[in-house]
């Protein structure tokens, strides 16, 4: 009411995500949430709001989240740049949610009974077998010490992010499609410009 703009990412927002999914799961329906953002541009406040939405959606129990990666302004602009931040957000909830796993072989009882008082993992059998898939790999976020970071550039999040999405860019191959299709393709959008009014090439 105070701005006309719609505000996502909020507070309140992130409770009517929760209490909709309540609300749902309690009378047997599918749920859709959304966990976007209001702010106007990839920054500091487009990152928290559109985790706060996430975990509001998370949390809520959708069935289906939508209207997110990519997504300013309340739905009203996008960014490449935001859909590489969203899609680390969504990389890092799906991680969270991962069952824990509680093995005997995963929770290294022996190896912590192997290690003496004073000593390290660093080197144990257990660690080594591990470290290169025990944790997250993140696609956006940087995790290098200050040193490292500034020597590769200082680069931060946004500057990461367009890199990302522009190699993405580069990288991508149009996966092959029957000419029957494309034809068909290509008619249909034909006839629906032309039945819309649309000029547009």
């Amino acid at each position: 009411m105070r701005s006309g703009a719609p505000a996502f990412g909020t507070p309140e927002n992130t409770r009517a995500n929760i209490i909709a999914g309540q609300l749902a799961r309690r009378y047997g329906l599918p749920c859709r949430r959304s966990n976007s953002n209001a702010s106007n541009a990839v920054d500091l406040q487009a990152a928290y709001e559109a985790a706060m939405a996430t975990w509001g959606a998370v949390m809520g129990g959708g069935n289906l989240i939508d209207h997110a990666a990519g997504w300013l302004e309340g739905g009203l602009t996008a960014s490449c740049e935001k859909l590489v931040l969203h899609g680390e957000i969504l990389q890092n909830m799906l991680e969270f949610l991962k069952p824990f796993d509680t093995s005997e072989a995963e929770l290294g009882f022996d190896a912590i009974a192997a290690v003496p008082t004073g000593g390290h993992f660093f080197g144990a059998a257990h660690t080594m077998e591990r470290y290169e898939t025990a944790f997250y790999h993140p696609m956006l976020s940087d995790w290098t010490n200050y040193g490292a970071w500034e020597a590769a550039g200082a680069k931060d999040a946004l500057t990461r992010a367009t890199a990302i999405w522009q190699q993405a860019l580069r990288d991508y191959e149009e996966p092959p499609l029957d000419a029957a299709i494309r034809e068909e393709l290509e008619a249909y959008v034909a006839r629906r410009k032309e039945e819309i009014g649309s000029d547009e090439p």
